[in-house]
């Protein structure tokens, strides 16, 4: 059993405001992950108290990602100020199975 979607079509729902601040703070987020990855990896090859590379190795990426975030969003000047989640929706759904489970397809559906 699948479910088919005809007439797909990009949906982008605003979230609120993006701000200077905001944009720094989300890029701060991502830099910390990104910081965090390489504290780990660099664990691996080095002896001895990892706990401090590793806060080191976030604090660093969180500054950079919030540098380079802050810059972005003021390098656009204004023309996207706000934030968005994209999502994909249909027109239309079409619902397909074979013929021996047609009812329970028809016993699935009903109950949606």
């Amino acid at each position: 059993m699948r479910i088919v979607g005809t007439g797909i079509r990009t949906v982008e729902q605003v979230t609120g405001r993006m701000t200077t601040g905001r944009a720094a703070l989300a890029g701060a987020g991502s830099g910390a992950w990104i910081g965090l990855l390489f504290g780990l990896l660099f664990t691996l090859f080095t002896i001895g108290p990892w706990v401090g590379a590793v806060l080191g190795a976030v604090v660093i990426g969180a500054v950079w990602g919030a540098l380079f975030g802050f810059v972005a969003h003021w390098a656009t000047r204004g023309r996207r100020d706000f934030s968005s989640v994209r999502g994909v929706e249909a027109a239309r759904y079409a619902v397909e199975t074979e013929p021996a489970l047609l009812d329970r397809a028809r016993a699935v559906a009903s109950r949606i």
